[in-house]
């Protein structure tokens, strides 16, 4: 799927990763286009026994460089292959956008490269 070119690209690190017996917990921090130095956490719970695919809920803070602070949750899915995590999901942020954001997630790695479009503006 083709989605065109993203409003914005970032690249996150994995800071701590617990697992359940339930759902895996993943920590994020690093820096997002249009919203300076992000910190995330993601819960996941699988929706099948071989736990590749399920649903994604989390929360992210953001500070920009003017010092404004932002937050917004997080509600999607995601899919798994291996090591790798792909996470879907929309956001709400409190400035007034919502964004569309795909993570591309390699657990081993503990790497993130990620891509949102806009669908509303900010206020």
């Amino acid at each position: 799927m083709n989605l065109g070119e993203p409003t914005g690209t970032g690249t996150l690190e994995i800071t701590r990763i617990s697992v359940a017996s339930d759902e895996t917990t993943l920590d994020f921090e690093g820096h997002v286009d249009g919203y300076g130095s992000v910190f995330a956490t993601h819960a996941l719970t699988s929706v099948d026994q071989a736990r590749t695919r399920g649903v994604t809920r989390g929360e992210a803070r953001t500070f920009l460089s003017d010092d404004t602070f932002i937050t917004t949750p997080h509600c999607g899915t995601f899919v798994r292959r291996g090591s790798s995590l792909t996470i879907y999901f929309t956001d709400a942020v409190n400035n007034g956008a919502v964004n569309f954001v795909i993570w591309d997630v390699d657990i081993l790695a503990k790497k993130v490269k990620l891509r949102y479009w806009e669908l509303e503006s900010a206020d």
